[in-house]
């Protein structure tokens, strides 16, 4: 049973996407998705960054009740929005000011703040620039493994299936994405880390989570488990060029 709303998710299949869509499918909240082609550079387009003046992805817009047109951008926000407007019975939240509310958040901004830009930087040198730069790639992908190493031990000393308490939240939802972009960031596969390993594929059971983390599309990330590394560079081909472009065109802006 799904429950109405008036939020369009503006997204793509990215970490941050997936986010918002797996949020908003835990929930059961009925949405309109407007899929952002970033190829196309549509997330730049003026009529986009009314909506979230920083031109990235994901953003929601949602009418309230009155009438009121709330536009919601960075996918941290629309998680808290979510949590904050529709998770009353805290589905996948505690109760404001609890200590695991606090420690929610507290994962949540170790993953904007730390894992997500880490694995990102991670990604851009080993599969998306021109050129090798191996410091870059050691810097990175060093960092990004130590951030997982933190995030095993957490797991091992919780000895539960989900981070904060006896449920899935929104430090869950916004970690499980950038987990699935492991390999493909440069790091060998996620049982690297055991309980990560355990954590990861146990969300993906809940069919919530996984009708989530396949949305516009099968998930792009989970299908580098089985690649090569050849292969995961040949996909990663139209990224390099799309990103090389939009360098020379946010430099001469």
């Amino acid at each position: 049973m799904t429950t109405k709303t008036n939020i369009t998710a503006y997204s793509e299949g990215t970490p941050n996407g997936l986010k918002v869509h797996i949020a908003l499918e835990e929930l059961g909240l009925e949405y309109k998705l407007v899929q952002i082609d970033i190829f196309k550079n549509e997330h730049k387009e003026p009529w986009f960054t009314e909506i979230n003046p920083n031109g990235r992805i994901p953003a929601i817009i949602d009418v309230t009740a009155d009438g009121l047109e709330l536009k919601i951008f960075e996918s941290g926000a629309i998680l808290e929005y979510l949590v904050a407007t529709y998770d009353k019975n805290h589905l996948i939240s505690y109760p404001r000011g609890t200590k695991e509310h606090w420690e929610t958040i507290s994962w949540l901004m170790w993953q904007m703040g730390g894992l997500g830009p880490m694995l990102g930087q991670s990604n851009f040198f080993a599969r998306s620039a021109v050129g090798v730069h191996q410091y870059s790639i050691d810097r990175y992908v060093n960092e990004s493994r130590r951030l997982l190493r933190v995030l095993d031990g957490h797991l091992e000393k919780k000895g539960t299936a989900f981070l904060v308490g006896d449920r899935l939240t929104i430090a869950d939802i916004a970690i499980w994405p950038w987990v699935s972009a492991t390999r493909y960031s440069g790091l060998r596969a996620i049982e690297e880390f055991p309980n990560v390993s355990k954590w990861f594929w146990g969300l993906l059971e809940r069919p919530g989570f996984q009708k989530g983390a396949n949305i516009p599309g099968p998930n792009k990330y989970l299908a580098t488990n089985k690649m090569t590394e050849e292969e995961m560079n040949k996909a990663a081909a139209p990224t390099v060029k799309w990103i090389a472009e939009s360098m020379k065109r946010d430099a001469a802006a």
